[in-house]
């Protein structure tokens, strides 16, 4: 449910292409040198007309007794959960026991400016409500099981961010909450409804509400990359509901996703509201860009978990990925993907590593600012390698490239150092930005 440092989807240009002309070689050998380098554990499937053309697994569902990973592996998909839970509220809405604008008071008295508040601002992050994820001490509690109840008090005691509808603003809050009015207007939970109304009608067979990650029916650990890989903690699905809380394989979220922009859930009208963007946020959907096409899905992300859903309208086009161990940027798997579809170039990473005597990376400690983003780096060292850390972000490993050009894989961050000129280039996502040493 978390973001990645540096968070962002960014596509390349594309123009016309076919699957049978679908560059399997390429996406095959980036699959091998994550592999090999420990830079992703996870699978991907990419669909057309909602047939599979390429599907890949690689790592282990459990490092330490060596339980490879294969295409029935299951993931927690994190804030992919969205995208169900919003198809279930407009589902609810078809069948007359909700409607947009109607205030969430009747359900949520406690949840300050709930008499203002409307369904439809839970669904497009419009609310001003709290993000429970940002507490300071959510660390101490989401291991362990919360009532409905005591998420709710945990929702309603955080303070306002805005007067709602003012602006859009990510809040996991909002999907938790919406997550218990589906339950409140059927009268059953979460899961049987979600069973009823989507995987039962889809038939997806790998797809369901979490709980304890549980080995023996093909689930997943999740990991962090330190030198090694090194198990995750296990967020307990109580917590996160609808907004973070589903089980799937990307096989099962090509066919989620072409069904549902198919008309097959909810009516064309409400996917076309799902995916009208206001303030950057869609109602249960993020718009990617292309240029000149667009994508609509959403990401995820939860413990060691990432996980991306995206689809193309016009070519029918799904591609799912998820992942149990990243370090590396999930995007850049994507543009592989899609370059392999439209066939457009994709240059292949270099993970070869430079080890530097610790006088050059000297030269390169301190804090940098730019006039482009109002974003500062500092470098620090920690033994014989690079560390950097950006304003209100956590700091993150620097691998050597060359003796001025250092990475962070896991994000697609690269930064290249002028120690003549005191300059720092940052480059990600396609975009350069330019830093001065203070």
């Amino acid at each position: 449910m978390k973001k990645l440092l540096f968070s962002s989807l960014f596509f390349l240009i594309i123009s016309n292409g076919f699957a049978q002309n679908f560059n399997s070689k390429r996406l095959d050998s980036l699959f091998q040198l994550l592999d090999k380098n420990n830079k992703y554990m996870g699978s991907i499937a990419v669909s057309e007309n909602g047939k599979i053309i390429y599907s890949n697994a690689i790592g282990y569902d459990d490092i330490a007794t060596s339980k490879k990973s294969d295409a029935q592996t299951k993931y927690r998909i994190g804030s992919i959960s969205k995208m169900f839970t919003a198809s279930l509220i407009f589902k609810a809405i078809e069948e007359k026991k909700l409607n947009l604008n109607q205030t969430i008071d009747k359900y949520f008295p406690t949840v300050k400016n709930s008499n203002k508040i409307t369904i439809s601002n839970l669904l497009n992050h419009r609310s001003g409500i709290y993000n429970f994820t940002s507490d300071k001490n959510y660390a101490e509690w989401q291991t362990q099981y919360q009532s409905k109840e005591k998420m709710i008090e945990r929702i309603s005691s955080g303070e306002i961010v805005f007067e709602p509808d003012t602006k859009g603003e990510y809040s996991n809050s909002n999907y938790v909450l919406l997550t218990f009015i589906i339950e409140a207007v059927y009268k059953k939970s979460y899961s049987e409804i979600l069973n009823q109304k989507i995987i039962k009608h889809l038939q997806l067979k790998n797809t369901y509400y979490g709980g304890k990650i549980n080995l023996d029916t093909k689930e997943c650990n999740s990991y962090t990359f330190s030198g090694e890989w090194k198990k995750s903690t296990e967020t307990d699905l109580s917590i996160p509901q609808g907004a973070g809380a589903l089980v799937s394989n990307p096989t099962d979220l090509t066919i989620f996703i072409k069904n549902l922009f198919a008309g097959k859930i909810i009516s064309l009208e409400n996917v076309t509201l799902m995916k009208t963007i206001k303030d950057k946020y869609g109602m249960g959907m993020f718009e990617y860009p292309y240029f000149e096409r667009k994508s609509y899905g959403h990401s995820g992300g939860i413990d060691g978990f990432r996980s991306l859903l995206s689809y193309f309208e016009k070519e029918k086009l799904a591609v799912a990925l998820t992942s149990n161990g990243l370090n590396y940027d999930l995007n850049n798997i994507v543009l592989c993907a899609l370059s392999s579809y439209f066939n457009k170039p994709f240059e292949m990473p270099n993970f070869e590593k430079v080890t530097l005597k610790t006088e050059i990376l000297d030269q390169y400690l301190g804090t940098y600012a730019s006039l482009e983003i109002p974003l500062k780096i500092t470098i620090t060292k920690k033994e014989a390698s690079l560390m950097a850390q950006a304003t209100g972000q956590s700091a993150f490993p620097l691998e050597a490239n060359s003796t001025t050009v250092f990475k962070f894989d896991q994000a697609g961050v690269v930064l290249e150092f002028k120690a003549s000129e005191k300059q720092m280039t940052l480059n990600q996502g396609g975009k350069e930005f330019l830093f001065t040493k203070e």
